[in-house]
């Protein structure tokens, strides 16, 4: 019985002794990130029959336990994903928001002194000193919009830099996934320290992207990030990479690879961290890119109309301030072909009507023989395309022009009108007598007549019968058979010629027609010049409350204004998400905390027991060794 009750003390001390030590490494492990609290559990010998009785024989600890609850930790990623995407997003429209309300503030104020100067102007026509300065204003706002754009582009390759930098990350977790697994082969998933070190990487992991985790018999884990794409299958770890974008090379995509495999990652389905930067970019960043290009050519093209109505101090026909809309340099990124085509057509785009651009971007596509289809890529509208010659019409305010090539069936093309034009926009007048601030006097016999007709160049002002004030020439224009009768200011006529339309040249003076002209229809010109005159100054002052963009519903100012406005909309509902997520998030947190963290207090209270408890044992034994000692000294 002596002998039993040593037994019984000594597994007792050892039960305690593993209690303490669990305890312990709880209560040091409190503040380690990610660790789970373990448990010991104990249970009692089978006993020992003696005579008619049973008899306990002691105490051993059956398994020590890692607290873990699966839907505990599962909810837990999902609010980190939810979380990070958020922070994400908040933090990318935050510095947007702060990009257009800080470095984008010169837009609209370069453009609101173009104006002013376009007033003073109009008050003195023919002052030089207002004349330079008009010139300063107009390359202010042309700057203005290059260092718009320069700025969104490096937002582009910062958010690419850290799309890079995320995807390394992710190969690194993956490699280290790998190896945990094969170790917890080895055990069987009993390893509580990898198990550990598993979990704070997938915690990671959700960050970054959601996370689908397939738990395997053999104790490791399997990885799927986005619902879609393998991560790590058992001990093999997949590789995550980025790659050029495709039509554009600048938008980076993401790849996942497997053996001698790879495949394009749709970002929309990744969430965290990674969706969050690629829907920032694509969804917000690339538009606002868009609709400055449409403001740019919008001003652009709105003052080089108006100088092409007026007269410069030379009297000539006013010459462009900025360059042209269709230049090289402002078409830049109009269209990219996908990498599967397997044609060979180079396209380019012709802004045709700013006033009908949308600054959306489209898809193209061509199926043969004819079929040529452009798809809204915001709205979903799909417009057929008609194929006259080399060029496609049919387009929001632009046509595509095939300059080389031929396109195959299948072939896909994106088209932006407006890229380009925010980075390309600059002054290409320097002389400052070649802004238009007077203006010719063109008549029509019907409402809208005059508008038919545009001056292209005065040749000679001292040609014979050149129409001046009180000489005023009539032209009556046949298209049909291609002929003009000119009447002077009292009727009579001056002869019947013939043209090539739609180019008219006569009397010192040139002008195109356009196309609808009827045989009815007559227009008169006075092309008098004076240094006085303001009267094309006043009216391109007016471009400033005409609603030339969209259709006829924004002025020039509104187009910024609206683009402004989007983003910090977008950057205040990004704020709101992100204090709905990270509600969420603590409530998913303090949850597993409240199962699987250390609670210091607790683990004191169990460390004092358990001491209580090893003391007790230990007290057994000495009980024990004195009963022996007893008996010992009683048979000698």
């Amino acid at each position: 019985m002596s002998m039993d009750l040593l037994n019984i003390a000594r597994t007792g001390v050892l039960a305690s002794q593993s209690q303490l030590a669990v305890t312990s490494n709880n209560i040091t492990n409190a503040n380690t990130q990610g660790y789970h609290r373990q448990v010991a559990e104990q249970s009692s010998l089978e006993s020992q029959r003696l005579g008619n009785s049973f008899y306990g024989a002691g105490t051993y600890i059956t398994d020590v336990k890692r607290i873990y609850n699966e839907y505990a930790a599962r909810e837990l990623r999902i609010g980190q994903t939810a979380l990070s995407q958020a922070q994400t997003t908040q933090t990318k429209m935050s510095e947007l928001d702060q990009l257009f309300s800080q470095i984008g503030k010169a837009v609209p104020q370069s453009l609101n002194d173009l104006f002013a100067g376009l007033n003073s102007l109009a008050d003195l026509p023919d002052d030089m000193g207002i004349r330079g300065s008009l010139l300063g204003n107009a390359d202010q706002i042309a700057k203005a919009l290059n260092q718009m754009q320069s700025q969104l582009d490096g937002q582009i390759k910062q958010t690419n830099d850290q799309i890079s930098a995320m995807t390394d990350r992710i190969n690194e977790i993956s490699t280290e996934l790998g190896h945990i697994n094969q170790e917890l082969m080895k055990s069987q998933g009993a390893d509580m320290q990898l198990l550990d070190k598993q979990d704070a990487l997938i915690q990671e992991l959700s960050e970054y992207a959601q996370v689908n985790v397939i738990p395997l018999e053999s104790g490791a884990k399997s990885i799927m990030l986005g619902g879609a794409v393998m991560l790590v299958s058992g001990e093999v770890s997949m590789q995550m990479g980025a790659t050029t974008g495709d039509p554009y090379p600048g938008e980076l995509r993401i790849t996942t690879t497997a053996g001698n495999q790879t495949l394009v990652v749709d970002p929309s389905k990744m969430g965290g961290s990674l969706g969050a930067l690629f829907q920032f970019r694509d969804e917000t960043l690339i538009p606002a890119q868009l609709e400055m290009g449409q403001l740019a050519l919008g001003i652009a093209d709105s003052f080089n109309q108006a100088q092409s109505q007026g007269f410069d101090l030379n009297g000539e026909v006013g010459s462009d301030l900025f360059l042209d809309i269709n230049d090289p340099a402002m078409s830049v990124g109009r269209a990219g072909a996908y990498g599967n085509n397997t044609g060979n057509a180079a396209l380019r785009v012709n802004i045709d009507d700013v006033n009908a651009l949308s600054g959306g971007s489209y898809e193209l596509t061509f199926t043969a023989p004819a079929t040529y289809e452009l798809r809204d890529q915001e709205t979903g509208t799909v417009t057929p395309l008609t194929l006259n010659g080399s060029q496609l019409t049919g387009g929001d305010g632009f046509s595509i022009n095939i300059d080389s090539g031929a396109m195959a069936s299948g072939d896909r093309f994106e088209i932006r009108p407006t890229s380009g034009a925010a980075a390309g926009i600059k002054v290409v007048m320097t002389d400052p007598k070649g802004i238009a601030a007077a203006a010719p006097k063109i008549s029509s016999n019907t409402s809208t007549g005059s508008e038919l007709v545009k001056l292209v160049s005065i040749d000679n002002r001292n040609a014979a019968n050149f129409p001046l004030t009180g000489s005023e020439l009539t032209f009556a224009i046949d298209n049909g058979a291609s002929t003009f009768e000119v009447f002077d200011a009292a009727g009579n006529t001056l002869g019947t010629s013939a043209f090539t339309p739609p180019s008219i040249s006569a009397y010192g003076f040139t002008f195109e027609v356009d196309a609808s002209v009827s045989t009815t229809d007559r227009f008169t010109f006075d092309l008098s010049f004076a240094e006085g005159d303001n009267t094309n100054a006043v009216a391109m002052a007016k471009l400033a409350e005409t609603k030339l963009m969209n259709n006829g519903g924004s002025t020039l100012a509104d187009v910024y204004e609206g683009t402004k406005l989007q983003v910090g909309g977008k950057a205040k509902a990004a704020e709101v998400a992100f204090g709905s997520a990270e509600a969420v998030y603590s409530q998913a947190y303090t949850r597993v905390q409240s199962e699987s963290g250390v609670n210091l207090d607790e683990e004191a209270a169990n460390l004092m027991r358990f001491q209580q408890s090893y003391q007790a044992s230990a007290r057994i034994m000495t009980t024990a060794t004195e009963i022996f000692d007893t008996l010992f000294s009683s048979v000698r």
